[in-house]
């Protein structure tokens, strides 16, 4: 889950990390009054998307008094960034900015560890620094065990070329930073710019944070973070509904046990599609070892509720969960499901008592439901079904 950067800040502030006053606001008024409240000085005015190239798309403005901190907010709320519409501002105080920094944080899965990076040259062209001059990016292994202790951080602080007067200052920031990372089960903690001050302070003044939602039964203040409008509305369902589903651009619907039969069925629709007008899987759904019929008919909800779905793949490998109890509860749900249920599937049942699993859908004779034998045959036939629609 992609945090606002508000929200970053609040974690940030929560666990050490030095940071200016902000406030967020809604509407035009609401900026005027946040700016007063932050003193009447200074302030700047930022769009709160999730998506970078905010300065660029003139999401982030500077205001001189909370009348203008009002005038900015009128220019930005409801500023769309690369699809991403402005909805809030965060307010914050001004800062005295000697010098940009960068740091971030985040799970390298390729070497399986953490991995940290630094540069004395922070800022928005970030991303053109490390492909021009890489060699200005310290990358430096951060073990998950150790984490970023004052060693790690000083390591860190040297590889980046700061001199020893600001690495000292920068290490302990780069310590709460790992702290934020570590407490808040996160996989991602980026701070663009990290400032210094003219006093000499630093600042974090811009976070990015994206958190492990694997990790939310160790967190449930993390619900209060999501953005429920900007979710799926399908996604969010059979989250509600906890199956584990993904939403994809395409017309063949797929169900399936175990992710890797999942994946597996993905690319055969996939294939399959391009001979019958190049149609795709419209999802990926995983309903794991138990296909009950309350399970089958939520996950055929979710489905069917999908308007670019045409029809419906239904690819289940008897193990544990033996067939014949799959059966059974695809016949129950579509009894479930009633007059919702107007899309074709297709079923290839295989394994586990797939004889008796067969024999139930044939006595239940569901005129919406399509045996086959084998997958790629079932993928066939649910891209040519949806194809036809």
């Amino acid at each position: 889950m992609d945090l606002f950067e508000y929200q970053a800040r609040d974690l940030f502030e929560k666990h050490g990390v030095p940071v200016l006053k902000a406030q967020v606001a809604t509407t035009p008024e609401e900026a005027k009054k946040a700016a007063e409240e932050l003193g009447g000085g200074v302030v700047v005015v930022k769009s709160q998307v999730k998506i970078g190239g905010r300065g660029k798309a003139g999401g982030v403005k500077v205001a001189k008094n909370p009348d203008e901190a009002e005038a900015r907010a009128k220019e930005i709320l409801g500023l769309d960034i690369k699809g991403h519409i402005t909805k809030k501002v965060m307010i914050a105080e001004g800062a005295d900015i000697a010098e940009e920094y960068y740091f971030s944080v985040l799970l390298d899965r390729s070497n399986r560890t953490y991995l940290a990076m630094c540069s004395k040259e922070g800022g928005m062209e970030i991303e053109q620094l490390a492909v021009e001059r890489p060699e200005a990016l310290a990358k430096i292994p951060v073990n998950a065990i150790d984490g970023i202790d004052d060693a790690k951080a000083k390591e860190i602080a040297e590889a980046a070329g700061f001199d020893a007067e600001t690495a000292a200052k920068v290490a302990p920031v780069l310590t709460s930073l790992w702290t934020v990372f570590e407490k808040e089960d996160a996989t991602l903690v980026e701070v663009n710019p990290l400032v210094k001050t003219g006093a000499g302070d630093i600042l974090a003044l811009d976070g990015k944070v994206s958190l492990d939602e694997n990790a939310d039964f160790r967190h449930p203040d993390h619900e209060e973070l999501r953005d429920i409008d900007a979710e799926d509305p399908l996604e969010l369902k059979a989250k509600e509904l906890d199956l584990n589903y993904v939403k994809l651009d395409g017309e063949v619907g797929i169900i399936g046990n175990g992710a890797g039969l999942v994946m597996s069925t993905l690319d055969v629709v996939a294939y399959a599609g391009e001979k019958h007008d190049k149609v795709k899987p419209a999802n990926f759904l995983d309903i794991g070892g138990g296909a009950s019929a309350e399970v089958m008919a939520n996950g055929l909800d979710v489905i069917l509720g999908d308007d670019q779905v045409k029809a419906v793949f239904v690819n289940v490998f008897g193990g544990i969960t033996a067939c014949d109890e799959v059966a059974r509860g695809i016949v129950k749900a579509l009894e479930i499901l009633g007059d919702q249920a107007t899309k074709p599937l297709v079923v290839r049942l295989d394994g586990n008592n797939v004889e008796e699993g067969r024999a139930i859908l044939a006595e239940a004779a569901h005129p919406l439901v399509t045996q086959v034998d084998t997958m790629d045959g079932g993928a066939d036939k649910a891209a040519e079904l949806a194809a036809a629609k």
